[in-house]
């Protein structure tokens, strides 16, 4: 167990319009810089939060799943980029080298599958594991260091 992992928050998102909150919630409360690991089996709503995140950040236009461009940026109205990566068709953290990652400019990183890119990436801020509970999902919120711990209060007195 890691340090912060005692300070995980469990969610219920009973629909699309609580994901959406969630995501509006992550993206007025969103660090200066922050990488977020999301898991979770197909259809859990990782696209989907990623999407709202990012709306609600003010990324105007199409929000596109990177499942097979793995990665897709979108500039940030305050400066620097989000990148959202989806990592569900690579075999091994190597292919990644590919897509020069270097991340300066990235000041938030959604990462789907972030165990297929484990070693190439760089490590969590928060990680939110998502789940179908029923007709809606459940979230759990585990900061992975001080910056998500910060973010993960903020967020869950912002909902």
């Amino acid at each position: 167990m890691h340090a912060y992992e005692h300070q995980a928050t469990d969610l219920s998102l009973r629909d699309a319009d609580a994901t959406d909150a969630l995501g509006a919630a992550l993206a007025r409360t969103r660090p200066a810089r922050a990488v977020v690991h999301l898991s979770g089996d197909l259809g859990a709503g990782k696209s989907t939060l990623a999407r709202a995140l990012l709306r609600a950040l003010g990324v105007q236009g199409a929000i596109r799943s990177p499942t097979y461009t793995l990665v897709e940026r979108y500039p940030l109205a305050d400066g620097g980029e989000a990148w959202h990566l989806d990592l569900y068709r690579i075999g091994d953290a190597g292919e990644l080298e590919f897509l020069g990652l270097d991340g300066d400019e990235a000041v938030l990183w959604l990462i789907e599958w972030p165990d297929r890119g484990r070693g190439a990436l760089p490590p969590a801020d928060l990680r939110v594991e998502l789940a179908v509970a029923g007709a809606g999902r459940s979230a759990r919120l585990v900061p992975a260091s001080a910056v998500g711990a910060a973010w993960i209060r903020a967020a869950t007195v912002a909902a």
